[in-house]
């Protein structure tokens, strides 16, 4: 058995968060919570604190299967479940992001941002450049990582500013009673809108299964014995595009050594610290801030409706500053769409590898996460190119969806943890916590899918 690695000091261990940060940008911090604040006023905003709150723990269960075994969760079910659970994740994965609805978003953004009228080819040319973006980098996960970091880095100070600029002492006092007065709901508000929110604070759906890949590429714990994806020319004989890694997609538990286990204590605490200050704290800031922008610039404006309108009415009330804002704004959904195209195109790569390994090797996952990538993009053009743009109401079906596939794998993941030694376990208080995430997730769907 290997010995469980050092562990990095925190520093060094920042870096998977970004990306599901980066995931969660465009379907609830940009979107979703200040078009609900717009509508419904700041009385909702402790639902996005405590839905983050729920996928931080949700998350860090996550981590914790894959910081022990250098093994993803996917083959953990594989194990437990059998290749039909591989199968079950490609097409839980790929389809419900199939619809560009975030790319739509940014491209019309990006189109106001210049003063040109947003056409089809706006959303086209960004799902070719995205394709090119993944495409020029070696390693996979060091392409999402940089990517992301710049746009977080970038985009979270402007959302700070101009919020500390624009809000007034009424509005900072609104959203702070809207933190703490848990339970209250503004009158009016749809169930469906309201399990949206809950369900985007952060990531949402198979998305959150992602952290553990991208905590094993890191190299977290015994994620160091496991290699990384490179970029298929990266194989071509010339000497400065690298050399192809190994990929291990199966993992072993550390030997039960007391330096082995107190190296994993140290581990545990230190990316318990890594994701709550990227994921969590950052995650609420963005959340809170674009809420409260939202609060100050455009709520109980007649002309807000359905649509991303609203951030085009934002960025008027800002002034000139509304084309820095609506600028970053198309940056950070492009992001997001980079973020979800990549993550589901890594899940769904490996889990092809492990529905029947001798058919598909583990030595072409390489290849399988471009053809998911492209596969993504070329469906997304498809959809661009006859015209359709992705309504609100279609976040919100999605999200019930992904509210029912996120009751399912909380009670997966605590179940593959508990199967791991006892000095690894999770605490009762954290398996309390996952069990109430999926009690709300499932509770929540099933009463919106009633409700029809």
């Amino acid at each position: 058995m290997r010995e469980m690695p050092p562990a990095w000091r925190l520093s060094k261990l920042i870096g998977p968060s970004f990306i599901i940060l980066g995931v969660g940008l465009g379907t609830g911090e940009l979107i979703l919570w200040p078009y609900l604040v717009s509508n419904f006023g700041l009385n909702i905003a402790w639902v996005a604190v405590v839905g983050i709150t729920l996928q931080f723990f949700l998350n860090m269960e996550i981590e914790r299967y894959s910081l022990v075994t250098g093994e993803s969760v996917f083959a953990g079910w594989v194990k437990k479940w059998g290749p039909a659970a591989a199968g079950w994740f490609i097409v839980s994965t790929i389809v419900p992001w199939i619809w560009p609805g975030i790319i739509a978003s940014a491209a019309t953004v990006a189109a106001a941002a210049v003063g040109a009228e947003y056409s089809k080819w706006w959303g086209i040319g960004m799902l070719v450049i995205l394709g090119g973006i993944y495409s020029l980098g070696r390693i996979v996960y060091r392409t999402q990582e940089l990517v992301q970091k710049v746009i977080i880095l970038v985009g979270v100070p402007l959302v700070v500013g101009l919020a500390v600029w624009l809000a007034q002492w009424a509005g900072w006092v609104d959203l702070a009673m809207g933190v703490i007065n848990v339970g209250k709901l503004p009158e009016g508000i749809p169930v469906a809108t309201f399990l949206a929110a809950l369900v985007y604070s952060g990531a949402g759906g198979n998305l959150n299964l992602a952290q553990s890949l991208y905590v094993k590429e890191k190299g977290y714990g015994m994620g160091k014995y496991s290699g990384h994806i490179t970029n298929i020319l990266a194989r071509l004989p010339a000497g400065r595009q690298g050399r192809e890694e190994e990929v291990k997609l199966t993992g072993e538990v550390f030997a039960q050594t007391p330096e082995n286990i107190s190296r994993y204590k140290t581990w545990w605490k230190r990316i318990n610290l890594e994701h709550g200050i990227v994921f969590w704290a950052t995650g609420v800031l963005t959340m809170l801030l674009l809420m409260l922008l939202a609060y100050s610039t455009v709520h109980g404006n007649p002309e807000v409706g359905t649509s991303i309108k609203f951030v085009l009415l934002e960025a008027k009330a800002m002034g000139g500053f509304g084309t820095v804002f609506l600028a970053v704004v198309a940056v950070m959904l492009f992001g997001t769409q980079f973020a979800v195209y990549g993550s589901n195109a890594r899940m769904a790569a490996e889990n092809l590898v492990l529905v029947n390994s001798s058919r598909f090797g583990v030595h072409s996952i390489g290849k399988y996460f471009y053809g998911f990538l492209w596969l993504q993009i070329l469906a997304g053009i498809a959809v661009l190119g006859m015209g359709f743009i992705e309504p609100l109401a279609l976040v919100i079906t999605g999200a019930v969806l992904n509210a029912a596939a996120m009751c399912v794998y909380s009670i997966l993941i605590i179940g593959l943890n508990m199967s791991l030694p006892v000095a690894l376990r999770p605490s009762w208080w954290r398996v309390g916590i996952v069990g109430l995430a999926s009690v709300l997730y499932g509770g929540f769907a099933a009463f919106t899918l009633w409700n029809i």
